[in-house]
Formats: structure tokens, C-alpha cells, sequence
């Protein structure tokens, strides 16, 4: 169906290169890791950064070189670290051929500047609002890997664009729906991984459901004021993309962010936590980025703000919560 180029071959750049094959399409992976790229070449495997995955797709191939990746792209897919993505992208600035679509499956805010990830792409890129997609839902790549049924949110801020890439990576077991509000997919795919985090921590620390759902609900109604403040549209937060995102990141261990959520409850440093998940959890560095967000938006962000206290001013769990709610009774 079209020649689609995946930028990073980490577990989720790869298994959604998996369902870009199986949906039809010839796919080209970019990876700066040697092993990788030959292990995907020689073995059709990743056995890096995805070993579940015994076999990929015969029409997935990589590539190292840059100018190679993107040279005859219809599609290009970014799914690099979300920190890193304006570097990485800059070195691609010139190459990508000029009517390919670029979708973002990055979830985060960038913290040196407090932008989103459609703002950075477009950017690094010189590339028209038009041909920005993002992809945001509950997508769990180990599991999407093993083909297990899930969907996701396609968003453009012109729908036939939209469309055109949800159907190309629709699939049996992968389904898609479209939308143009593209900064609430954004927000809810970044600003979702502080509240696992918190969730995590709960668990972590030995809380139950009760806490757990508390944190969920109240950090849903944080990250929806904050989006809408930003100009999202607040129907976004309920959809795939917001509620059926936090639902998955909060409540399973493969999760990055819920993991090293729960490492810090049960009493690691955040360096100990960092060791022990191989890197940073995205949601540690949105966390100030929501603060900083609530204050440009005047909107009250009490969960981020005592994560961050937590973070980086090493405060309990339990001094956390008292900061994240308030002492007097409130109107919900």
C-alpha cells in the first residue's frame, strides 16, 4: 500500500512496524544501533529491544543510513525518545521527500522548552501543520507485538490525511479512529504519564485500588484542564487517547512509567529507579512540564506539582498525597 519508513527500532517503533507489514505496506526501519539494524536485515528479529517477537514480517527491512531510510518514504514514523527527538530529527531536516506525511507515535513534552511533540517534529522538520500525524491510545508494544486486539487514535488537522494513515495501519487485530485534534492527542499521550507514575508509586508504596483510583480519576480531571486550557478539545480525554491510555498505563507493569513509579514507592532513589528500568520514565521529565503548562494555562495542577516535589525534593509518598489534596472539603 506505501513505502513507510520507521524512525527508531525500539519495542515500540518495531511492533508498529509489525502492524504497518501486516497491514500491506513495504516498511523500512531506521536504527543508529549496528546490531539492530543487522539483526533486522540477517534474522528478521529484534532481539534488542523487542525479543518477544520471534519473527517480523519479510517486508521489514533497515537501515543505518539516513538519506537510505527516507529516500522513497510515502510515510515516515518517529518514535524516538521524546527528549531526544529534536536532535535526531534536525539530522533528517532536507531528506525526507517533500509530500511524505511524518506521524509521531512520541509521547512527552520537550522540558527544555515545554513543547509538545507536534511543535518539535514540525520544527526540526520545516514541515507544514498538514502533514503532522499523531498517534496516541492505549498501546502497550509487547502486547501489540503479539497481535493481541488494540486501537488507537489517528489525528491531523486535515482529516482526509488522517484517514489516509489510519488506513494504512489498520489491521485485523489493530484498529484505528480519527480525529483533528491533534495538541489533545498530544497532551493526553504525554501528560497520562505522570499520573501512572503517582499510580505506580501507590502501588509501589503498598496502597490499593482505592488510592489507586483516586489518583486516576483526580489526575484525569488535572490533565483534561490543562489540555483544554491549551486549546484541546475536551471530548479527546474520554476517548481512546485519554481514558483508555491511562487505564493501560496505570495498571500494568509493562508500562515504563507505572514501573519506575512503583521502584520510587517502594523506596528507591529516582537514580536507583533509573538503573533498575535501563533510563528515565518520560513522565519524570513531564512532570515539571505540566507545572510549568498549568501556570502559562492558570489552571491548578496540585498531582504534577507533588510528583515533582517527590522527584526532586525526594518528599514521601504519603507527604505527596497530602500535597496533591486538599485538607478542606471541595466541589468535585
Amino acid at each position: 500500500m506505501a513505502n513507510i519508513t520507521v524512525l527508531g527500532a525500539g519495542a515500540w517503533g518495531t511492533a508498529f512496524g509489525q502492524v504497518l507489514a501486516d497491514a500491506g505496506n513495504d516498511v523500512m526501519m531506521w536504527a543508529i544501533e549496528p546490531d539492530i539494524v543487522k539483526a533486522i536485515q540477517t534474522e528478521h528479529r529484534n532481539p534488542v529491544r523487542l525479543p518477544s517477537v520471534e519473527k517480523l514480517p519479510d517486508s521489514m527491512t533497515a537501515t543505518g543510513d539516513r538519506a537510505e531510510a527516507v529516500a522513497h518514504a510515502d510515510v515516515v514514523v518517529v518514535a524516538i525518545a521524546a527528549q531526544f527527538a529534536r536532535q535526531a530529527l534536525e539530522e533528517f531536516n532536507g531528506l525526507i521527500p517533500d509530500e511524505a506525511v511524518v506521524v509521531s507515535l512520541m509521547k512527552g513534552i520537550e522540558q527544555k522548552t515545554g513543547k509538545r511533540m507536534d511543535q518539535v517534529v514540525t520544527e526540526a522538520l520545516d514541515l507544514p501543520a498538514d502533514r503532522f500525524v499523531a498517534i496516541s491510545g492505549p498501546n502497550l508494544s509487547k502486547q501489540i507485538a503479539a497481535r493481541e486486539p488494540a486501537a488507537a487514535v489517528v489525528g491531523c488537522t486535515d482529516i482526509d490525511v488522517a484517514r489516509r494513515v489510519a488506513k494504512l495501519c489498520t489491521t485485523d487485530y489493530f484498529k484505528t479512529f480519527i480525529t483533528v485534534d491533534v495538541i489533545g492527542l498530544e497532551l493526553c499521550g504525554s501528560l497520562k504519564n505522570v499520573v501512572a507514575l503517582a499510580v505506580g508509586m501507590a502501588h509501589g508504596a503498598g496502597f490499593g485500588e482505592n488510592t489507586a483510583a483516586m489518583i486516576e480519576t483526580r489526575g484525569l480531571t488535572e490533565i483534561k484542564d490543562v489540555g483544554t486550557g491549551a486549546g484541546a478539545l475536551p471530548e479527546t480525554f474520554y476517548g481512546l487517547a485519554g481514558v483508555g491510555d491511562l487505564i493501560a498505563t496505570c495498571g500494568s507493569p509493562l508500562s515504563r512509567n507505572y514501573t519506575f513509579g512503583y521502584n520510587l514507592g517502594k523506596g528507591m532513589s529516582v537514580e536507583e529507579a533509573t538503573k533498575a528500568s535501563n533510563g528515565v520514565a518520560e513522565g519524570v521529565a513531564t512532570a515539571s512540564a505540566v507545572v510549568a503548562l498549568g501556570e502559562r494555562y492558570h489552571v491548578p495542577t496540585p498531582l504534577a506539582k507533588a510528583v515533582t516535589r517527590l522527584l526532586d525534593d525526594g518528599i514521601s509518598f504519603k507527604q505527596m498525597i497530602a500535597e496533591m489534596f486538599p485538607a478542606d472539603v471541595t466541589v468535585e
